[in-house]
């Protein structure tokens, strides 16, 4: 809480981050600094003008703390082995009657801490983890709590489709508020809109620039191709990127019990075709939208998604289908069965994350990862 330009700790608010490090590294030392000077503290850099303090600070992430549950332990290592700092000590285990039980083992007071979870399979357990890790974090006076998602689960549950419906995108934004985050970072949520659920801030990140570097490698003439209407500014901002041009799948269902139609508008005929979706779950509408490509000519068809769900018999489907290649990151950990398809490519998305984790932390801006 900040009362006369003080934080309830007693420092002076306009000096920010830094300043709390360095008390706290060196509580000896003091300056008496005139208005013009330039002077250095460790690891930083301060210029004192008249009313403006200038400071920049070179990488010490000395105050910086990273958690993390069961949901995606390979991600948050490679995170971690961005930033050069290691894991924060914790246990995060059951009791026999399958409540969530979390231990922090290492202080965390006056700390800016990031907890990595993705609300995954099994989606609850992940989804109480993080909310009880945030909760230990809380009471354990964690200056600031950041919650890393790299996927938001219960995002298609957006809004109400029927009578009755729950919002539960809505739900589990309340929940993470009320545990105790001061921020969220997340990844290609299903519908951009979900930032509106939150009132705290959000940094929504984009897998972009990490599928457009893999999809370059493709020399052939490039159509990019949205499987549905709701996807059509996605494929857009690809297209765009790759100077490449557009499809669109209309998916229609004349009457009860009939299967789908699927219309393609714009020509793919000759051409190497990429599905472009922000997650691929059981696969079928993927498939379906391959085999249609196909029968309009498309020479080949490869497919990219941010989060790779993959849940019932997605892997066997995409398998038999004709999609050479199945591109996707690693916001969710596949499942061995996933490993093994060798139509699967995976990507790690660790550096942007670990990027806007820094820049999160030094009080840079984010905007220019939002590609």
């Amino acid at each position: 809480m900040i009362k006369n330009g003080v934080s309830s700790s007693g420092k002076t608010q306009v000096f920010g981050t830094w300043i709390r490090r360095f008390e706290s590294s060196h509580p000896s030392h003091s300056s008496k600094v005139e208005s013009g000077t330039t002077f250095y503290l460790p690891d930083t850099e301060v210029l004192m003008s008249k009313n403006k303090v200038v400071a920049r600070t070179t990488q010490d992430l000395s105050w910086m703390k990273i958690f993390t549950g069961n949901s995606n332990g390979e991600l948050v290592k490679k995170i971690c082995d961005q930033l050069g700092i290691s894991l924060g000590k914790s246990v995060v285990s059951t009791f026999s009657d399958g409540e969530i039980h979390v231990e922090i083992d290492e202080s965390v007071r006056g700390m800016d801490v990031f907890v990595v979870q993705s609300i995954s399979s099994p989606v609850n357990d992940n989804l109480m983890e993080l909310l009880i890790l945030i909760d230990a974090l809380k009471r354990a006076s964690a200056e600031r709590i950041t919650a890393v998602m790299p996927y938001y689960g219960y995002a298609r549950q957006d809004r109400k489709v029927l009578p009755r419906a729950p919002i539960s995108a809505k739900l589990v934004a309340d929940l993470i508020t009320t545990a105790g985050a001061s921020r969220i970072l997340t990844v290609d949520l299903h519908a951009g809109q979900i930032q509106g659920f939150f009132n705290i801030p959000v940094d929504h990140l984009f897998a972009a620039p990490v599928l457009l570097e893999h999809m370059r490698q493709v020399r052939n003439d490039i159509v990019m191709v949205s499987p549905d209407a709701g996807g059509v500014e996605r494929a857009r901002a690809f297209a765009k990127r790759l100077d490449a041009s557009l499809a669109i799948i209309d998916k229609r269902r004349d009457s009860p019990n009939v299967s789908q139609v699927m219309n393609i508008i714009g020509d793919v005929s000759g051409m190497t075709a990429f599905l472009v979706d922000d997650m691929v779950d059981t696969g079928g509408t993927l498939v379906r939208a391959a085999y249609a490509l196909i029968e309009n000519g498309a020479k080949a068809v490869y497919a990219c998604c941010t989060h790779p769900v993959l849940s019932g018999k997605a892997v066997k489907i995409i398998s038999e289908s004709p999609i050479v290649e199945l591109i996707v990151t690693d916001t969710i950990p596949l499942r061995e069965e996933a490993r093994a398809c060798r139509k699967i490519k995976v990507i790690s998305i660790s550096d942007l994350l670990a990027d806007a984790i820094r820049r999160i932390y030094e009080d840079e801006s984010v905007s220019c990862l939002f590609v």
